[in-house]
């Protein structure tokens, strides 16, 4: 099985064959999903992609500043209202969040 950013970088490039269309709430119930299946067959998580499950979320709503939400698809369609927007903006987000560190660590040196 792939992993995660892989997936996801197929995903970007070609939404369709995944999701059937460009979709942030799509994309989020394909990788509850995906996250799923994985746990089934007990192949375990990267800590990268640990760390995407448990802190994306969090860090979002603390970039947005919105405390009381149940997922981060509906988080960012708070912020636009339009599916293939948040989809668009799931990816921008999706990259801060990766480097996220690294910017810290520029900050602070």
């Amino acid at each position: 099985m792939i992993g995660l950013f892989e997936l996801l970088q197929k995903i970007e490039k070609n939404s369709g064959m995944y999701l059937g269309r460009q979709s942030v709430s799509d994309l989020f119930m394909f990788l509850a999903g995906y996250e799923f299946a994985r746990s089934q067959i007990n192949e375990e998580l990267t800590q990268e992609e640990e760390d995407f499950y448990n802190e994306f979320q969090p860090w979002l709503q603390q970039k947005l500043g919105v405390r009381s939400v149940t997922s981060w698809a509906k988080l960012i369609m708070l912020s636009c209202h339009d599916e293939k927007t948040g989809f668009e903006m799931f990816f921008k987000f999706l990259r801060e969040f990766q480097v996220r560190d690294q910017v810290k660590e520029a900050v602070t040196a």
